[in-house]
């Protein structure tokens, strides 16, 4: 049990030693990044030295303007190459699998189609049953019967309760049923 307890200490000392190596290295990296950062900006940024007259300051902004549009000239260039590059690639790839005999599969999308037409898409020329239910259905004329007329000429039925309530309509109803 000691020489394990030597070990799993001895580990512990290892990882403690590797993660302050691995800390000083991270240290040192950022530091040496700093300092490139630093050399980039005073290489290609000269210190911006502000004119006291106006004119000199409109030909200041008129220089910037001037270098922004070269800039997004450049940007745009390389995002068009970019572009090209990337539809080359993808090209080259759908060629290779082509040739390989390896199809890749095409996100599929929902369509909507009626049975008719997903049977004639499976089926082609031998389908010929109609799947239209609302052709096959009978046509019924509305004929206007006795009932509906009354319905209809009753009108709003509270005028009906009105009428048949108190004992005037008790009485009505008790008559009209002898």
């Amino acid at each position: 049990q000691k020489k394990r307890r030597a070990a799993t200490a001895r580990r512990q000392h290892l990882k403690s030693a590797m993660l302050q190596l691995a800390a000083t290295e991270i240290e040192k990296e950022a530091a040496a990044k700093e300092v490139e950062k630093q050399n980039y900006l005073a290489e290609h940024c000269p210190p911006l030295s502000l004119p006291g007259s106006m004119q000199e300051l409109q030909d200041l902004c008129k220089k910037l303007h001037a270098k922004i549009e070269s800039v997004d000239e450049e940007r745009y260039d390389i995002e068009v190459k970019l572009q090209k590059t990337t539809k080359e690639l993808e090209d080259l790839s759908q060629k290779l699998f082509d040739l390989r005999g390896k199809f890749k599969r095409p996100p599929l999308r929902r369509v909507r189609m009626s049975a008719d037409a997903m049977l004639r898409a499976l089926l082609g020329s031998k389908h010929k049953v109609n799947m239209d239910l609302r052709a096959n259905l009978k046509q019924v004329k509305k004929e206007d019967t006795e009932k509906e007329k009354d319905l209809r000429d009753v009108g709003d039925w509270r005028k009906n309760i009105e009428e048949k309530s108190g004992m005037e309509g008790r009485k009505k109803m008790f008559e009209a049923g002898e």
